[in-house]
């Protein structure tokens, strides 16, 4: 095996080290602090004012202070670098970071408004963190491969374009997984990313640096991707906002990718954050700049505010949402199945209607969707790792980053089917197939729902368990069948030994996380999906508005507030 690839990565992260300012370096707490979300308010780097700023979730908030002058581009950009580099000393979430950068654009920001008394763009003065799958001029972008270190790119990405012409302020880059197809977040160059809620269970995947990131309070507004479960699966285990449009919404040409030419199954671009303002705002900024102009695959559909307003459903008077308790393979976990339990009750008391959804063949949809992900990523991986000789992670449950990876081949990085192109055209062929019955399914709820129209959204678990030890995270199917809207809800309280002995004993645990003691998941985050149809982003939005809502008074009137 050759060494050569340690070398690059001890280079890599010295220089990595090198660009963090050392005023800003903290004293850690020791290992045995599982929660390090109060660290950043504790430590006391942060004045008063940058706390004031960086605990501002809502990022409509956040930008009218910043177009009426009331706190500099500067003065936020500052903070939420410091309190960015505070997250990554805590949990290693970030790969390139370039403040001297982001404070020059944050000053010409600032001069902009100050002589022409307008903003830039709808997103003036943002800070805004990327995953590192986006190229941005000068800089590298590993994507978690030691091969791609000393890359630098020669042009921004088309998304990162248009975000520097809206105003925003990009800052740091975050960490993914070797290859990005897995939930968790591990490479051979720059290591785990924990979650800051529980540093013993993984941030989820793979846009798990930006899970962690937000989180922590660390960045306003994140931009993650995601194929089957990407920016849902960190969102959900760190407990934030997250969203996956459909396919062409968001521009994605000149990202870095896994499996390129792979085009059955695409990857998206979309947004975290700790507020569904940001969200929106994110969603509705990019669709304005018209990203069908600069990407040759976004879709030209500009922001429908009819489609905002519901008018397509019953303007949201009385909406009917299908609750999928499970995938008709697993049963989730005790807290999943409460917090879905909760949101009926919670839809139902604010005047929605409320049925059950039958899972659909969702068995053979997660395996034709596995059979197009694997026909040639053996190939794609070995091709990218060969220039160094550095290994293919086979497993996510790694202590010794100095030993040589081991393990077997999981759920996420399932062996490659050696198929022909034939065959690989009959499993596409299916998949349509399915996606037509799935749709006429959908359609058949009319029968149901009492409002003369098919079920408006479902609401869904995000995973059966909530986030799991560092390389268990073995299940993502409620996820690369579905695309939508992660809800964050609550935190988990430990369960009785008594009440989750008897849940082990009644589940079904095929590919499930079931550990020998509850307290496991201590302080873990929990949450629902909300998926809508194909190319509806504006509905969903707003269901998810209406949904987090309903939650947000319900928990007031019957004080739960914790699952």
């Amino acid at each position: 095996m050759s060494t050569h690839w340690r070398e690059l990565v001890a280079d890599k992260r010295r220089r990595q080290n090198e660009s963090i300012p050392k005023e800003w370096l903290i004293t850690t707490p020791p290992q045995s602090l599982l929660d390090v979300t109060k660290v950043p308010e504790q430590c006391g780097l942060l004045s008063a004012k940058e706390l004031d700023i960086t605990n501002t979730v809502d990022v409509a908030v956040l930008l009218n202070k910043l177009a009426t002058s009331q706190w500099s581009a500067v003065e936020v950009t500052t903070a939420f670098c410091k309190r960015a580099i505070i997250a990554h000393q805590l949990v290693n979430c970030l790969t390139e970071i370039f403040v001297d950068r982001a404070l020059a654009r944050a000053a010409e920001l600032d001069e902009h408004l100050k002589t022409t008394g307008k903003v830039v763009g709808p997103l003036h003065g943002l800070p805004i963190s990327l995953k590192d799958q986006l190229p941005i001029k000068g800089l590298e972008t590993t994507m978690g491969y030691v091969s791609w270190i000393g890359k630098y790119a020669t042009r921004d990405a088309v998304l990162v374009e248009i975000l520097y012409d809206l105003g925003a302020v990009p800052f740091v880059r975050t960490n993914v997984p070797q290859t990005l197809m897995w939930g968790e977040t591990y490479n051979n160059v720059y290591g785990r990313t924990l979650n800051p809620h529980n540093r013993t269970l993984t941030c989820g995947g793979s846009s798990g640096g930006e899970g962690a990131l937000v989180a922590m309070k660390g960045s306003p507004l994140g931009v993650g991707s995601d194929i089957g479960g990407s920016i849902r699966i960190p969102s959900y285990m760190c407990g934030t906002y997250g969203f996956r449009p459909s396919y062409g919404r968001i521009p994605y040409a000149g990202a870095v990718n896994s499996m390129e030419g792979q085009d059955s199954v695409l990857s998206v671009l979309g947004p975290l954050s700790n507020s569904l303002s940001g969200i929106k705002t994110f969603m509705q900024a990019v669709i304005s700049a018209e990203p069908w102009l600069k990407d040759s695959l976004a879709r030209r559909k500009k922001w429908d505010n009819d489609e905002y307003a519901l008018v397509e459903h019953g303007s949201g008077k009385q909406l009917c949402f299908a609750i999928m308790w499970n995938d008709g393979q697993v049963i989730p976990h005790p807290p999943i199945i409460r917090a879905l339990e909760m949101t009926k009750a919670a839809l139902l008391a604010a005047g929605h209607k409320v049925i059950d959804w039958q899972p659909l063949q969702h068995r053979e949809l997660c395996r034709l969707v596995y059979l197009i992900w694997t026909s040639g990523s053996g190939e794609d991986y070995k091709a990218v790792t060969a220039a160094t000789g550095e290994p293919v992670l086979t497993s996510m449950d790694i202590v010794d980053e100095n030993s040589e990876p081991t393990g077997t081949l999981n759920t996420f990085l399932p062996e490659q089917q050696h198929v022909s192109a034939y065959q690989l055209w009959q499993v596409q062929k299916e998949k349509t197939a399915l996606r037509q019955k799935h749709l006429e399914h959908w359609n058949s709820t009319v029968q149901s729902t009492g409002t003369g129209r098919p079920v408006d959204a479902i609401i869904a678990p995000v995973a059966p368990y909530t986030a799991v030890p560092h390389g268990m995270n073995k299940n993502r199917r409620m996820t690369s069948s579905t695309k939508g809207m992660r809800i964050p809800m609550s935190y988990v309280i430990a369960l009785s030994s008594i009440r989750f002995r008897e849940f082990i004993r009644k589940a079904n645990t095929a590919s499930f996380y079931l550990p020998d003691d509850p307290a496991t998941f201590s302080d873990a985050p929990v949450g629902l999906q909300l998926v809508g149809r194909s190319q509806e982003e504006e509905a969903v939005l707003a269901m998810t508005e209406i949904v987090d809502s309903a939650l947000s008074q319900y928990k007031t009137s019957t004080s739960a507030s914790r699952l």
